[in-house]
């Protein structure tokens, strides 16, 4: 057992029973689907939707002397990933049939690797929000075809079938048990995710179910080594619920195991109405599903050389972005992270940023855009304000047409609407007032009216402020900050 089997929790990530403290222990299976237009092992489309049985071969529906044939793409895709993991390519790996009968599984096994998969032992970096950075290991990653879904919610006594899904490509990124609480497990399927997106090899849209994981939690009395009793929690689709999950399972067995009981190895599925896990099923071992290699498929030997060329043309990751966004833009680590973490709002930013003060951009990125689009529930691509658009914004600011808080109201107006910011300037009159004249006759008439304020702000120099807000007030917020201050320092003696 290594020293990273053994990591124990930090003392604020235990969790408190009536008999003591308790270590939780995580280790995720994330399926992904491999982007890809064609299935694992036919020509059918791996498109999402589509009506019922439309995107199903004779493969698919394991019609009767009907042979699979390797996706050659795919397989690039799972090497691509494992570079990306900074893992092992096996050069050799091999197809087996893990045998299950379930309605949505027409063949009555899937094809998927067990003992010799394509990628073998990686790791990523993970920073979870406020914490020191852990190192997560990756075990293994192996393909394998998704199985169809069964619906049952279109009758009252029977079960409808759709195969469209039935073959597509998946990969599944086993980890080792390294993660400790709910938040780390949240920290490192976003990471995960982020690489995957940034390769291109998962679209990572949890939503159409593309990406998603089984969770295995367990738990142990804090400061001991042996490993808990674990249980799975299958098909957890977003990180919400994988926290929710994890902190609601764990308590479920610490309450058990202190009340002199004992945890069964079980399948679990998670209900996010009630917050709580329930029984599915027993644990199956190996064994159960009588693995045998796939007679149908020949192994897989890699040419070092295919590797090589796969590893020549991976793009720029979250890790090595971030850096350069540190390192290019002066930004600090933790905007450089969350700007970095995502491809599309990577390249958003820089957009934003050429050019152009690149620290007020990841501000406008990051703060401005990102909680409007929250508040609204929108993904970025579906942003009404375009990279450009934000850009010439802050263009508006930098030459004087604009101030600041200008810039902020014609910004909402431009999520509101998708109109360009000069456009709304020149529409609404929001035009910054340089006009000298006008802001000392603001001044003046402010001066007038609170000759007792003028002679305490000579004496405590802190009161400035307040007539910086009046005078930014009386001008309806359209003054320039800088003549203000120019012309109240002159006017007040300070």
């Amino acid at each position: 057992m290594t020293a990273l089997d053994v990591r124990s929790a930090r003392p604020d990530q235990l969790v408190h029973g009536d008999k003591g403290d308790w270590e939780i222990i995580v280790g995720l299976e994330v399926h992904a689907q491999v982007t890809s237009q064609a299935k694992l092992f036919s020509g059918a489309s791996a498109a999402y939707g589509g009506e019922p049985n439309a995107h199903v071969s004779l493969v698919d529906a394991a019609m009767p002397g009907m042979l699979p044939v390797i996706n050659k793409f795919c397989v690039e895709q799972a090497i691509r990933t494992g570079l990306g993991l900074n893992a092992q390519i096996h050069r050799f790996s091999r197809f087996d049939r893990k045998n299950y009968f379930y309605p949505d599984l027409p063949q009555g096994y899937q094809i998927s690797q067990f003992q010799h998969p394509i990628v073998g032992e990686g790791q990523i970096e993970v920073e979870p929000d406020g914490d020191d950075p852990i190192v997560v290991r990756i075990e293994r990653l192996h393909l394998e075809q998704d199985a169809g879904k069964s619906i049952h919610d279109l009758s009252p006594s029977e079960t409808y079938v759709d195969l469209n899904r039935s073959g597509v490509a998946l990969m599944e990124i086993v980890s080792r048990p390294d993660i400790r609480s709910a938040k780390e497990a949240a920290a490192y399927f976003n990471k995960l995710r982020a690489i995957l997106r940034a390769l291109g090899t998962c679209d990572g849209n949890m939503e159409e179910g593309s990406m998603r994981a089984d969770v295995n939690v367990s738990v142990r009395k804090a400061n001991t080594k042996e490993w808990g009793t674990r249980c799975e929690i299958k098909n957890v689709n977003s990180t919400r619920f994988m926290q929710q999950a994890i902190e609601y399972e764990a308590r479920r067995q610490i309450e058990i195991l202190e009340g002199g009981g004992a945890i069964d190895q079980e399948t679990r599925l998670f209900d996010p109405d009630k917050g709580e896990t329930r029984t599915m099923r027993s644990k199956e071992d190996a064994h159960d599903y009588r693995y045998f290699p796939d007679p149908d498929l020949l192994p897989l030997v890699l040419e070092e050389e295919w590797i090589e060329r796969v590893r020549s043309s991976l793009p720029e990751l979250p890790d090595d972005k971030k850096k350069r966004f540190v390192s290019e833009y002066g930004l600090t680590p933790y905007d450089a992270r969350v700007l970095a973490g995502d491809s599309e709002a990577a390249a958003y930013f820089e957009t934003v940023a050429k050019g152009r003060d690149a620290k007020a951009a990841a501000n406008w990125v990051t703060q401005e855009l990102f909680g409007a689009l929250n508040k609204k529930g929108l993904e970025l691509s579906a942003s009404p304000v375009k990279a450009e658009a934000l850009g010439a914004l802050l263009d508006l600011i930098k030459d004087g047409t604009i101030n600041g808080k200008i810039a902020k109201d014609v910004f909402a107006k431009m999520i509101e609407t998708g109109d360009a910011p000069g456009a709304i300037v020149e529409r609404d009159g929001l035009k910054q007032v340089t006009d000298t004249g006008a802001i000392e006759k603001a001044i003046d008439e402010l001066m007038a009216a609170n000759a007792d304020k003028v002679a305490d702000v000579q004496k405590n120099p802190k009161a400035f402020g307040w007539w910086v807000g009046q005078t930014m007030k009386a001008t309806g917020g359209k003054a320039n900050p800088q003549v203000v201050n120019q012309i109240l320092k002159a006017k007040l003696g300070v």
